[in-house]
Formats: structure tokens, C-alpha cells, sequence
């Protein structure tokens, strides 16, 4: 008798004892080098203050560079998810990046977390590769949106666009042409490369058709070329750009030339300017102070906001997938963590509120996105 209460007690003690779990791994790509640095740069800053657990379970970063690289991301993705058995994938922040990675998702089952902004990297979300794909950044409808409203009701009835000669570019054209249909007379476009060295002719096209105000859409440093042509031109409309600009070296290049330039804007970006009644003021603010305390006044971006909120989703999901008692490391918690992403419910990040679902794999609505403006060298909430 004594022999099988002693059994029965150490049986109880073994169901009542924590299951063990290994460490959650998390594979993290970024451009700190090459053209879109300013970006991963930001994104690093963030990820530097992510916590060291993830749903209360000891976490692992391994954080590569790409360069700015697609053929270098692809491969970063390859090591990590076969040499290194990474759990999720955060990163990359280049769009043509993520596009590229897609493959390595459906090869090898491994969700990832985009840094990168357009739907193409989500949609459609049944697309094998897609499948295992989210990403934090706004759509470009969502920003391109905002945009054509404050247009309309500044009055604005002219506008002419100027952008990037790659998916970037062309993703905003469609975007912003399907929604300016009916409301604003898009009277020229150009395009141009990230890497040209002048837009003069561009430019002057533009001014030629005589718009009230003229979008770029561009990212990055690269976007201040456009702007700094038309006040150098001469140009008195209103110019606007996209949520792409949000980097510091934006505004160090822009310098005097950017000041008054209107663009939308996650609300982290502005979240010391935001209304009390703006649902997002206090997780943004929440966030920028401490960015901010490590960063420096007014070093937070769309970009590191982005970063901070991977984290928080990665943070919710792991705690849902741990509760179905499948270790990491594992296809089986690959795939449960997946379908935690899916279903993140009113989850209130530094720039929106969440809903994820198997329809939508970006997940934000228009609690994420704001106007912002240049002002005094920086970004500024811009009031309606």
C-alpha cells in the first residue's frame, strides 16, 4: 500500500510540475547596410529593447544583416530556418525582400513577420507562401487613403505624382490612383530610380501641368531628391509623401527643403501631438518614451514603432501557441504559432490597433493611420 501511494504521489507531482520548454528562437533579418539602412537601422534600435522572454519563456535573437540585398535576405532566411531553426522569421524591411522570401516560408513552414509595407506580401493570404506570412507596416490603401481625403478637403483638385521605378513606387500609383478616382484630377506622373543622381526633368514635367500639390512615393533618403528639386524649382504647391520617409535621415537630408511636407503616419510616429481620445495615444507614448530614453529626443520612427510592435504580437501568440503543449524548435509549434498570429484580436500596438485574421494578414484599420507634417526639423502631428 505504501509502494502505490508513493507511485500515486509522484505521478501527481510529474502532472502538476510546468512543462519544460526550450528556448523560443526568433530568426531576424534587417538592411543596417546598404540603401535602405536608415530603415533597419531604426528597426534594430527597437528590436535592441525587445525583452529577453516571449510569452514568459526564455527567447533567442539571432539578428542578421542583408545589405539591402534580396539575394543576401534569401539567403539569411535559408540559414536561419535551416541551420539555425528559428521558430519565426521577423524582418525583412525591403519589400522586394520579403517578396523574395516567400518560397523559403512555404519550403520550410516558418511564419515570418514582415518590416516590410506592401499587401503584396500578404495577398492573397491563401497563397501557399503567403500562407505563412504577416506583416506590421500599414498598406499603402490604408495610408494612400488618408492621403486623397486630406486632399479633398483642403480643396485640392490638381495633383501630379512622382515615384520609385519599382514595386514600391508602382504598388503606391495603383493605390493612390484607384482611390483618387472621382475626387482628384491626377494630371502627370513620373517616375524614378533610387539611385539617380537628379529628377530635373521629372520635375519640371510635373510643374508643367501646374498641380496644387504633388505626391512622392518614395522611402528612405532617396525621397528627399523630388521634394528638394521642387523648391529648388520653385515650386509653391503642397507637397506630400508616403509613411516612407519616416527616418531621422529623412530629416538631416532634407533639411530646410522638406519643412512643410505633409505625409501619413502610423499614430507612434506623432504620439506626443495625438488627441487624449486617439485609441493608440498610450501604447504609442508608452513606447517613444522608452525609445526615446535610450535614442534620444524625438528619435522615434514608423519604422522602430513597427519593431516594437512585432514584438508584442510575437509576445501574445507565443503565450497561445505554448498553451497547446508543443515545444519549440518544432514544425508543430511553427504552425502553432502561425495560427496564433491569425488570430491577434483588438491587440493595440505603437502604431494601431490589430486584428489579424485568415483574410487579412496586415490586420490594421484606421486607427493606424494619422496626418502628420515637417515642422521645425521634425515630425509633427498634423491636426485636421
Amino acid at each position: 500500500m505504501k509502494l502505490k501511494t508513493t507511485i500515486c504521489a509522484g505521478l501527481l507531482a510529474a502532472t502538476l510540475t510546468p512543462l519544460a520548454f526550450a528556448d523560443v528562437t526568433v530568426g531576424i533579418t534587417l538592411s543596417t547596410t546598404g540603401p535602405a539602412a536608415a530603415i533597419g537601422i531604426q528597426s534594430r534600435n527597437a528590436i535592441d529593447l525587445w525583452p529577453k522572454t516571449l510569452g514568459g519563456e526564455p527567447a533567442k535573437y539571432i539578428v542578421l544583416d542583408d545589405g539591402t540585398d534580396v539575394s543576401k535576405a534569401v539567403r539569411n532566411a535559408r540559414k536561419l530556418t535551416s541551420e539555425d531553426k528559428i521558430d519565426i522569421l521577423v524582418g525583412p524591411n525591403t519589400t522586394a525582400a520579403a517578396l523574395a522570401i516567400l518560397d523559403v516560408l512555404k519550403e520550410t513552414k516558418t511564419p515570418m513577420i514582415a518590416l516590410a509595407a506592401s499587401a503584396a506580401i500578404v495577398t492573397p493570404p491563401d497563397d501557399p507562401g503567403r500562407h505563412w506570412a504577416f506583416k506590421m507596416p500599414q498598406n499603402d490603401s490604408l495610408m494612400a487613403q488618408v492621403l486623397v481625403e486630406d486632399m479633398v478637403r483642403k480643396g485640392f483638385k490638381k495633383i501630379a505624382f512622382i515615384g520609385y521605378a519599382d514595386s514600391y513606387g508602382e504598388n503606391w500609383w495603383k493605390e493612390f490612383s484607384n482611390l483618387a478616382a472621382g475626387k482628384v484630377d491626377v494630371v502627370a506622373r513620373e517616375s524614378y530610380q533610387r539611385t539617380d543622381p537628379s529628377v530635373t526633368g521629372q520635375v519640371l514635367k510635373l510643374m508643367a501641368a501646374k498641380p496644387d500639390a504633388i505626391l512622392i512615393a518614395g522611402s528612405g533618403t532617396p525621397a528627399v531628391l523630388p521634394g528638394k528639386t521642387l523648391k529648388q524649382r520653385g515650386y509653391k504647391g503642397v507637397i506630400y509623401q508616403t509613411h516612407g520617409i519616416g527616418t531621422l535621415e529623412f530629416l538631416q537630408v532634407g533639411g530646410k527643403d522638406v519643412e512643410g511636407t505633409l505625409f501619413p503616419t502610423g499614430p507612434g510616429v506623432v504620439a506626443k501631438g495625438l488627441p487624449d481620445t486617439n485609441p493608440v495615444k498610450k501604447v504609442a507614448s508608452e513606447f517613444t518614451e522608452k525609445y526615446e530614453a535610450k535614442y534620444g529626443a524625438n528619435s522615434a520612427t514608423q519604422f522602430a514603432g513597427d519593431a516594437w510592435g512585432a514584438y508584442m504580437v510575437l509576445d501574445n501568440a507565443v503565450k497561445q501557441a505554448l498553451q497547446h503543449k508543443v515545444q519549440p524548435g518544432t514544425p508543430q509549434f511553427r504552425s502553432a504559432l502561425r495560427d496564433a498570429i491569425e488570430s491577434t484580436k483588438e491587440l493595440t500596438v505603437p502604431n494601431g490597433v490589430l486584428n489579424i485574421s485568415a483574410k487579412d494578414h496586415q490586420g490594421f484599420d484606421n486607427r493606424a493611420r494619422v496626418m502628420g507634417k515637417i515642422e521645425d526639423g521634425r515630425f509633427q502631428y498634423a491636426a485636421e
